[in-house]
């Protein structure tokens, strides 16, 4: 497909690579942090439980700060204003990281740093989803560019610690929030959404079964990934992995997520969100299980890491496509808040916890067998609950 044909349904005035930039550094700033700040935090003398609670702390301000700003934006109408403080202050607390000794001066920096960096992305994405305005399956070829991102940071940065010491990734991280700020200032902000049409109120989509199935099923899913998040280095590590070895695993699920990334619209448009769900939290049962008990096997290590492409890319864009369709109008900036607040914030800070306090005792088996059970409990609540019909892009 050419890049005139790929955007010719698209708006004119649709800014694709100053979107697609911004997803670039902050994904490329989650592929230094994920993969690499546990081992960092055991660099610095710190055990299994308070990885947990430090690994905690990162997504648990999603919890937070989301819907915070959200609630200031839904106000105001402007995003990007928002999206560029938040992404300013991100990059000048993280300076706190580095003279920082002791569990509780290192939460705090990542408290502070966590709760404006984790503030930006829900608000970027309703600006990314306006100026689609009637294409969201869009989205998925802007935010494949955040998959490229992780990428290139997971595989130079594996290799680079091969001989560098592990005091480097903090450095990393610092000039890729830098990055995200940069970014920032080129994108243009999305028209205010001033109505148009009648939408319902946040409290009366939040008592409609579907929406409260959805957003558990989300909140499930992401508690299983906040397991591997804090602990799958450590465990790849632990069974003999080199740091290249276990970039390059890390790459290659997110390179699985580009590829599904590039079909996606497709796979919506045919089958729709609600069953791309019940696959994508299918597959995650499996994968959890592979990982806590057979990861020491390398064939089945890059196989379970193929599933990427399912447990996030195809879960993430089917979840956002839902976001944007349940939550309109003045409720889109909380909506897109929420799912984040309670999926990658709540549920990834649960799944932080779990992992810190079963993986001494317990092991990786029985750790990865807890996320294999809160993604098939997901799966259950979008089987039963999630609307029926088919979602069609078709006319949106």
């Amino acid at each position: 497909m050419s890049r005139r044909t790929r955007f010719s349904a698209w708006p004119d005035a649709m800014p694709y690579w100053r979107l697609s930039g911004y997803y670039f550094f902050y994904f490329a700033a989650l592929g230094a942090l994920v993969p690499f700040w546990g081992p960092y935090l055991q660099s610095k003398g710190f055990d299994a439980l308070a990885i947990g609670q430090l690994m905690a702390i990162l997504v648990g301000t999603k919890i937070v700060a989301p819907m915070l700003w959200g609630h200031i934006v839904d106000i105001t109408g402007r995003r990007m204003p928002i999206v560029r403080f938040a992404a300013l202050v991100s990059a000048v607390t993280f300076v706190g990281v580095f003279p920082a000794d002791g569990f509780w001066t290192i939460a705090a920096a990542m408290v502070l740093f966590s709760f404006f960096w984790n503030a930006s992305l829900p608000q970027m994405e309703a600006v990314t989803f306006n100026h689609l305005r009637h294409r969201p399956a869009g989205y998925a070829l802007i935010r494949l560019w955040g998959s490229v991102g992780f990428i290139l940071v997971v595989a130079i940065l594996g290799v680079q610690l091969e001989s560098a010491p592990m005091s480097v990734v903090p450095i990393w991280v610092l000039i890729l929030f830098v990055g995200i700020w940069l970014s920032t200032l080129t994108v243009p902000d999305s028209a205010p959404v001033t109505g148009g049409h009648a939408t319902l109120s946040l409290r009366v989509l939040l008592a409609r079964p579907d929406v409260r199935a959805f957003l558990a099923a989300c909140f499930l899913m992401q508690a299983s990934h906040g397991i591997y998040y804090a602990f799958y280095s450590i465990h790849l590590a632990a069974e003999g992995y080199s740091t290249s070895a276990i970039g390059a695993l890390w790459a290659l699920g997110v390179v699985a997520e580009v590829l599904v990334f590039l079909v996606m619209r497709n796979l919506l448009e045919r089958f729709g969100a609600r069953h791309v769900l019940i696959w994508s939290l299918g597959i995650a049962v499996v994968r959890w299980l592979l990982i806590g008990a057979f990861v020491a096997i390398p064939a089945v290590a890059i196989f379970a890491q193929l599933m990427h492409a399912a447990t996030f890319g195809t879960f993430h864009a089917a979840a956002i496509h839902l976001v944007h369709q349940y939550f309109r109008g003045r409720t889109q900036g909380r909506g897109q808040a929420l799912y984040n607040s309670l999926s990658f914030g709540a549920g990834g800070a649960l799944g932080s916890l779990i992992g810190g306090l079963l993986w001494s005792a317990e092991g990786a088996g029985v750790t990865f067998g807890i996320a294999s059970g809160a993604a098939a409990l997901g799966l259950l609540a979008t089987w039963r609950w999630v609307d029926r019909s088919p979602t069609k892009l078709a006319g949106r």
